[in-house]
């Protein structure tokens, strides 16, 4: 999938939000099942608006708190609004490439006051799902020279244009694709199809909203993977339990009728709340359905956020 640029910033190309939600919708048999609505989404303006509602704010990242390298005007001063009233905010996100420690101090340097313990993401959920195989040897999809080292004693190769390295290791772990090729992509599938091996893939997200365009995910080529030769991918993060799960053994006792999870993606952030049974807020300005029909989409997938929000 193209996925392409465009000279607005902040805005990304209405057919390219159709195109991802198009694969996102091609894929919803592997996604966990939305919930049937029980009534319309509220629509609102920010998440000032709702503050009073819940106890606890589960924030996405792209597409809630930045956008490419940049925070989302107002974002900053409404997140620290929910801090400073008692809330409890955390980030949960699909960004596996990047160790725990360092998405802090993106969040940090953005203008958010996260600390580590504020923080799950995807790649937590993978290191989790890798307790009890140190024995084999992983293939990463990764950028060379990424520290991986809080992924434990595990036998790691960063995979690059050798096809010999492809058809060494016992299992493929799809953490970051900023280098991915479409050459790696064939060699990947080639040695698949030759010998069907363990994917896990730590990013479910098929695409991310960049400043003017769209990033292609680990997911992206989890599912072109599985399509091609008929693996299926073991998916870790949004709209998968098991990062849910983390993130309530961090909250300990809470009533899950005051939790809600903002995000600007249907099929991540929305339908990922449906399977925790928690609330959901869509983000409708900026990210995923920047520029784009947020309300036809809903309709169309049904997958139905409890409150469609203009901006964080």
């Amino acid at each position: 999938m193209g996925f392409g640029q465009s000279p607005r910033r902040d805005h990304l190309i209405p057919d390219k939000t159709e195109e991802a939600f198009v694969e996102y919708e091609s894929v919803r048999h592997v996604l966990p099942p939305a919930r049937p609505a029980l009534r319309m989404p509220e629509y609102l303006e920010s998440l000032a608006d709702i503050a009073d509602r819940f106890d606890v704010f589960l924030l996405d990242a792209f597409g809630v708190l930045n956008i490419g390298e940049k925070a989302i005007p107002g974002a900053p001063e409404h997140v620290a609004d929910l801090m400073a009233a008692g809330k409890r905010v955390m980030v949960v996100s699909n960004a596996a490439s990047m160790r725990k420690e360092a998405l802090v101090r993106k969040y940090q340097n953005l203008g958010y006051h996260f600390e580590v313990d504020d923080v799950v993401s995807s790649r937590d959920a993978l290191i989790a799902g890798l307790q009890g195989q140190d024995d084999l040897h992983w293939g990463v999809m990764a950028v060379d020279g990424d520290d991986l080292s809080d992924l434990g004693n595990l036998r790691l190769t960063i995979l690059g244009d050798d096809i010999a390295a492809y058809e060494a290791v016992d299992g493929f772990l799809m953490i970051g694709s900023a280098s991915w090729t479409e050459a790696r992509q064939t060699l990947l599938e080639t040695a698949l199809a030759k010998d069907p091996r363990p994917v896990l893939v730590g990013n479910p997200d098929i695409v991310a909203p960049r400043e003017t365009h769209f990033s292609p995910e680990p997911g992206h080529y989890a599912h072109r993977v599985s399509k091609s030769v008929g693996v299926t991918p073991e998916y870790y993060g949004k709209p998968f339990q098991g990062i849910y799960d983390l993130v309530f053994a961090k909250l300990g006792a809470v009533d899950t009728s005051r939790v809600v999870m903002v995000g600007d993606t249907l099929h991540t952030d929305i339908l990922g709340a449906h399977s925790a049974a928690i609330s959901s807020a869509l983000i409708a300005s900026y990210g995923f359905f920047a520029g784009s029909d947020a309300t036809g989409a809903i309709a169309r997938s049904g997958i139905s956020p409890t409150y469609v929000l203009e901006r964080p």
